[in-house]
Protein backbone atom coordinates (compact mmCIF):
# COMPACT_ATOMS: atom_id res chain seq x y z
CA UNK A 1 0.00 0.00 0.00
CA UNK A 2 2.47 2.49 1.07
CA UNK A 3 4.72 1.97 -2.20
CA UNK A 4 1.90 2.06 -4.63
CA UNK A 5 0.87 5.70 -2.84
CA UNK A 6 4.41 6.51 -2.81
CA UNK A 7 4.24 6.08 -6.62
CA UNK A 8 0.88 7.66 -7.74
CA UNK A 9 1.73 11.16 -5.55
CA UNK A 10 5.12 10.70 -7.08
CA UNK A 11 3.68 10.66 -10.82
CA UNK A 12 1.26 13.44 -9.98
CA UNK A 13 4.10 15.57 -8.08
CA UNK A 14 5.93 15.83 -11.43
CA UNK A 15 2.93 17.13 -13.28
CA UNK A 16 2.62 19.62 -11.09
CA UNK A 17 6.12 20.59 -11.27
CA UNK A 18 6.16 20.24 -14.85
CA UNK A 19 3.53 22.90 -14.92
CA UNK A 20 4.21 25.35 -12.54
CA UNK A 21 6.68 28.38 -13.54
CA UNK A 22 10.30 28.33 -12.67
CA UNK A 23 9.93 31.69 -10.81
CA UNK A 24 7.82 29.99 -7.97
CA UNK A 25 10.31 27.83 -6.80
CA UNK A 26 11.99 28.09 -3.19
CA UNK A 27 15.40 28.85 -3.50
CA UNK A 28 15.37 27.07 0.23
CA UNK A 29 15.85 22.67 0.24
CA UNK A 30 13.74 21.34 2.21
CA UNK A 31 14.76 17.26 3.39
CA UNK A 32 11.71 15.49 2.47
CA UNK A 33 10.33 15.63 -1.21
CA UNK A 34 7.04 16.96 -1.72
CA UNK A 35 5.95 13.11 -2.32
CA UNK A 36 7.27 11.94 0.93
CA UNK A 37 5.45 14.75 2.77
CA UNK A 38 1.97 13.75 1.14
CA UNK A 39 2.53 10.29 1.31
CA UNK A 40 3.37 10.50 4.69
CA UNK A 41 0.09 12.47 5.42
CA UNK A 42 -1.97 10.32 3.26
CA UNK A 43 -1.05 7.10 5.29
CA UNK A 44 -1.44 8.54 8.36
CA UNK A 45 -5.53 7.92 6.95
CA UNK A 46 -4.61 4.11 7.12
CA UNK A 47 -2.74 3.80 10.12
CA UNK A 48 -5.17 3.13 12.45
CA UNK A 49 -3.87 6.41 14.76
CA UNK A 50 -6.42 8.44 16.43
CA UNK A 51 -3.56 11.78 16.36
CA UNK A 52 -1.58 12.64 13.96
CA UNK A 53 0.80 13.26 16.37
CA UNK A 54 0.86 9.90 17.17
CA UNK A 55 1.20 8.61 14.31
CA UNK A 56 4.09 10.41 13.18
CA UNK A 57 6.16 9.94 16.26
CA UNK A 58 5.19 6.36 17.72
CA UNK A 59 4.92 5.02 13.87
CA UNK A 60 6.49 7.10 11.26
CA UNK A 61 9.77 8.09 12.94
CA UNK A 62 10.31 4.89 14.87
CA UNK A 63 9.03 2.21 12.00
CA UNK A 64 9.01 4.17 8.69
CA UNK A 65 13.20 5.02 8.42
CA UNK A 66 14.06 3.08 6.01
CA UNK A 67 11.62 4.51 4.11
CA UNK A 68 12.23 8.12 4.31
CA UNK A 69 15.67 8.38 4.91
CA UNK A 70 14.90 12.46 5.62
CA UNK A 71 12.74 12.65 8.58
CA UNK A 72 12.21 15.88 10.48
CA UNK A 73 10.80 16.47 13.84
CA UNK A 74 6.96 16.76 14.39
CA UNK A 75 6.90 20.32 14.40
CA UNK A 76 8.70 20.71 11.15
CA UNK A 77 6.52 18.02 9.36
CA UNK A 78 3.48 19.65 10.65
CA UNK A 79 4.60 23.54 9.33
CA UNK A 80 5.66 21.32 6.07
CA UNK A 81 2.32 19.24 5.42
CA UNK A 82 0.01 22.64 5.73
CA UNK A 83 2.17 24.07 2.80
CA UNK A 84 1.29 21.20 0.73
CA UNK A 85 -2.77 21.42 1.94
CA UNK A 86 -3.56 23.23 -1.72
CA UNK A 87 -1.26 20.35 -3.41
CA UNK A 88 -3.38 17.39 -1.80
CA UNK A 89 -6.85 19.32 -2.46
CA UNK A 90 -5.74 19.47 -6.22
CA UNK A 91 -4.70 15.43 -6.12
CA UNK A 92 -8.09 14.82 -4.14
CA UNK A 93 -9.93 16.29 -7.02
CA UNK A 94 -7.76 14.99 -9.95
CA UNK A 95 -8.31 11.42 -8.57
CA UNK A 96 -12.45 12.52 -8.27
CA UNK A 97 -12.58 13.39 -11.88
CA UNK A 98 -10.79 10.45 -12.87
CA UNK A 99 -13.73 8.53 -12.07
CA UNK A 100 -16.15 8.91 -14.72
CA UNK A 101 -20.48 9.37 -14.44
CA UNK A 102 -22.47 6.41 -14.97
CA UNK A 103 -25.39 8.47 -15.49
CA UNK A 104 -26.93 7.01 -11.83
CA UNK A 105 -25.30 9.20 -8.71
CA UNK A 106 -26.08 10.05 -5.19
CA UNK A 107 -25.55 13.40 -3.51
CA UNK A 108 -25.23 13.62 0.45
CA UNK A 109 -23.73 16.48 2.76
CA UNK A 110 -22.14 15.71 6.37
CA UNK A 111 -21.67 18.09 8.92
CA UNK A 112 -17.31 18.94 9.67
CA UNK A 113 -17.59 19.95 13.16
CA UNK A 114 -14.73 22.15 14.58
CA UNK A 115 -15.40 23.05 17.84
CA UNK A 116 -17.82 22.06 20.52
CA UNK A 117 -20.37 24.25 20.74
CA UNK A 118 -20.12 25.48 24.24
CA UNK A 119 -16.53 27.05 23.07
CA UNK A 120 -18.11 28.51 19.64
CA UNK A 121 -17.72 32.18 20.91
CA UNK A 122 -14.11 31.23 22.12
CA UNK A 123 -12.70 29.76 18.88
CA UNK A 124 -10.55 32.02 17.05
CA UNK A 125 -9.15 29.17 14.40
CA UNK A 126 -12.17 29.21 12.58
CA UNK A 127 -13.60 32.82 13.51
CA UNK A 128 -14.18 34.02 10.16
CA UNK A 129 -14.88 30.86 8.25
CA UNK A 130 -17.04 29.02 9.72
CA UNK A 131 -20.65 29.21 10.92
CA UNK A 132 -23.57 27.42 12.39
CA UNK A 133 -25.52 25.06 11.05
CA UNK A 134 -27.97 22.40 11.59
CA UNK A 135 -28.79 18.62 10.92
CA UNK A 136 -31.25 15.78 11.49
CA UNK A 137 -28.84 15.33 14.88
CA UNK A 138 -28.61 19.47 16.34
CA UNK A 139 -27.17 22.36 16.00
CA UNK A 140 -23.13 22.83 14.94
CA UNK A 141 -20.30 24.96 14.44
CA UNK A 142 -17.73 24.03 11.22
CA UNK A 143 -18.36 23.09 7.66
CA UNK A 144 -20.23 20.72 5.42
CA UNK A 145 -18.62 18.38 3.08
CA UNK A 146 -21.10 17.99 0.20
CA UNK A 147 -20.22 14.62 -2.29
CA UNK A 148 -21.16 12.89 -4.86
CA UNK A 149 -20.64 9.86 -5.77
CA UNK A 150 -21.67 6.63 -8.59
CA UNK A 151 -22.88 3.30 -7.52
CA UNK A 152 -19.63 1.89 -7.13
CA UNK A 153 -18.90 4.17 -4.16
CA UNK A 154 -16.60 6.32 -6.08
CA UNK A 155 -16.17 9.74 -5.59
CA UNK A 156 -17.29 12.24 -8.83
CA UNK A 157 -16.66 15.77 -7.38
CA UNK A 158 -16.88 17.55 -3.57
CA UNK A 159 -17.36 20.44 -2.03
CA UNK A 160 -17.03 21.95 1.38
CA UNK A 161 -19.04 24.98 2.46
CA UNK A 162 -19.64 27.10 5.68
CA UNK A 163 -22.22 24.90 7.97
CA UNK A 164 -25.13 27.45 7.24
CA UNK A 165 -25.21 26.76 3.40
CA UNK A 166 -28.75 24.66 2.22
CA UNK A 167 -27.93 21.22 0.70
CA UNK A 168 -29.96 22.57 -1.97
CA UNK A 169 -28.01 25.57 -2.14
CA UNK A 170 -27.58 26.94 -6.18
CA UNK A 171 -24.32 27.77 -6.24
CA UNK A 172 -23.08 24.71 -4.72
CA UNK A 173 -25.11 22.34 -6.36
CA UNK A 174 -23.87 24.05 -10.09
CA UNK A 175 -20.46 23.43 -8.77
CA UNK A 176 -20.64 19.94 -7.34
CA UNK A 177 -23.02 18.17 -10.14
CA UNK A 178 -20.96 20.07 -13.22
CA UNK A 179 -20.26 17.68 -16.09
CA UNK A 180 -22.83 14.82 -14.78
CA UNK A 181 -25.52 13.46 -16.11
CA UNK A 182 -28.24 10.88 -15.81
CA UNK A 183 -30.13 10.91 -12.61
CA UNK A 184 -29.13 12.02 -9.07
CA UNK A 185 -30.47 10.79 -6.05
CA UNK A 186 -30.71 12.52 -2.74
CA UNK A 187 -32.40 12.81 0.66
CA UNK A 188 -35.22 15.36 0.87
CA UNK A 189 -32.67 18.37 1.99
CA UNK A 190 -32.23 18.21 -1.58
CA UNK A 191 -36.02 19.10 -2.95
CA UNK A 192 -35.25 22.07 -5.49
CA UNK A 193 -37.50 25.16 -6.69
CA UNK A 194 -39.20 25.13 -9.90
CA UNK A 195 -36.34 27.36 -11.46
CA UNK A 196 -33.19 25.14 -10.21
CA UNK A 197 -34.96 21.85 -11.30
CA UNK A 198 -35.43 23.27 -14.78
CA UNK A 199 -31.80 24.48 -15.03
CA UNK A 200 -30.64 20.89 -14.07
CA UNK A 201 -32.99 19.11 -16.29
CA UNK A 202 -32.06 20.89 -19.52
CA UNK A 203 -28.69 20.28 -18.74
CA UNK A 204 -29.62 16.29 -18.61
CA UNK A 205 -29.33 15.77 -14.80
CA UNK A 206 -32.45 14.84 -13.27
CA UNK A 207 -33.03 15.12 -9.44
CA UNK A 208 -34.81 12.53 -7.97
CA UNK A 209 -35.66 12.82 -3.42
CA UNK A 210 -38.30 11.82 -1.95
CA UNK A 211 -41.12 14.04 -0.95
CA UNK A 212 -42.29 16.17 2.24
CA UNK A 213 -45.53 15.05 4.24
CA UNK A 214 -47.31 18.14 2.73
CA UNK A 215 -46.22 17.70 -0.82
CA UNK A 216 -48.52 15.77 -3.34
CA UNK A 217 -47.21 12.35 -4.45
CA UNK A 218 -46.56 11.70 -7.67
CA UNK A 219 -45.63 8.47 -9.64
CA UNK A 220 -41.98 7.27 -10.10
CA UNK A 221 -40.57 4.78 -12.16
CA UNK A 222 -40.01 1.35 -10.36
CA UNK A 223 -36.29 1.45 -10.72
CA UNK A 224 -36.04 5.06 -9.35
CA UNK A 225 -37.84 4.08 -6.24
CA UNK A 226 -35.40 1.01 -5.71
CA UNK A 227 -32.63 3.33 -6.57
CA UNK A 228 -33.61 5.93 -4.03
CA UNK A 229 -33.80 3.27 -1.54
CA UNK A 230 -30.15 2.39 -2.48
CA UNK A 231 -29.35 5.89 -1.48
CA UNK A 232 -27.10 4.53 1.60
CA UNK A 233 -24.81 4.07 -0.21
CA UNK A 234 -23.49 7.44 0.20
CA UNK A 235 -23.92 7.43 3.89
CA UNK A 236 -21.83 4.32 3.96
CA UNK A 237 -18.98 6.37 1.97
CA UNK A 238 -19.25 9.68 4.45
CA UNK A 239 -19.18 6.78 7.61
CA UNK A 240 -16.09 5.27 6.05
CA UNK A 241 -14.58 8.95 5.39
CA UNK A 242 -15.29 10.13 9.50
CA UNK A 243 -15.00 7.25 11.05
CA UNK A 244 -12.06 4.82 9.19
CA UNK A 245 -10.17 7.52 7.61
CA UNK A 246 -10.60 10.48 10.05
CA UNK A 247 -11.18 13.43 8.16
CA UNK A 248 -13.38 15.17 11.10
CA UNK A 249 -12.10 16.08 14.25
CA UNK A 250 -11.81 19.50 16.63
CA UNK A 251 -8.38 19.68 17.01
CA UNK A 252 -6.95 21.71 14.16
CA UNK A 253 -4.79 24.34 15.15
CA UNK A 254 -4.96 25.77 11.32
CA UNK A 255 -7.04 26.66 8.58
CA UNK A 256 -4.40 24.81 6.73
CA UNK A 257 -4.13 22.13 9.14
CA UNK A 258 -7.39 21.35 8.58
CA UNK A 259 -7.65 21.35 4.95
CA UNK A 260 -4.50 19.39 4.82
CA UNK A 261 -6.26 16.50 7.15
CA UNK A 262 -9.49 17.16 4.79
CA UNK A 263 -7.70 16.30 1.52
CA UNK A 264 -5.33 13.77 2.46
CA UNK A 265 -8.83 11.80 3.58
CA UNK A 266 -10.08 12.31 0.50
CA UNK A 267 -7.17 10.99 -1.36
CA UNK A 268 -6.94 7.80 0.88
CA UNK A 269 -10.39 7.20 0.10
CA UNK A 270 -9.44 7.32 -3.71
CA UNK A 271 -7.44 4.06 -2.97
CA UNK A 272 -9.44 2.70 0.00
CA UNK A 273 -9.51 -1.15 -0.77
CA UNK A 274 -13.55 -2.06 -0.33
CA UNK A 275 -15.59 0.76 -1.09
CA UNK A 276 -19.63 0.08 -0.81
CA UNK A 277 -21.32 -0.80 -3.86
CA UNK A 278 -24.90 -1.32 -5.62
CA UNK A 279 -25.04 -4.95 -6.72
CA UNK A 280 -25.34 -5.50 -10.50
CA UNK A 281 -29.40 -6.48 -10.83
CA UNK A 282 -30.01 -2.94 -9.26
CA UNK A 283 -27.98 -1.11 -11.64
CA UNK A 284 -29.80 -2.76 -15.34
CA UNK A 285 -33.28 -2.25 -13.90
CA UNK A 286 -35.05 -0.71 -16.73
Amino acid sequence: MLVSLFYHIDEFCKLLKSKRLESSKSSFKQSLSNSEIMTISVFFHFSGYKTFKDYYIRGVLRYNQKDFKKLVSYNRFIELRQELALDLGLFAMLLCHLNKCTGTSFVDSTPLVVCHNRRIYSNKVFKEMAARGKTSTGWFFGFKLHIVIDENGNILNFSFTPGNVSDANAATLKSLLADLFGNIYGDKGYLLNQELFEYFYENGLHMITKIRSNMNNKLMEFSDKILLAKRGIVESVIDILKIHLSIDHTRHRSARAFLANLFSGLVAYAFYPKKPSITSKFRTIS
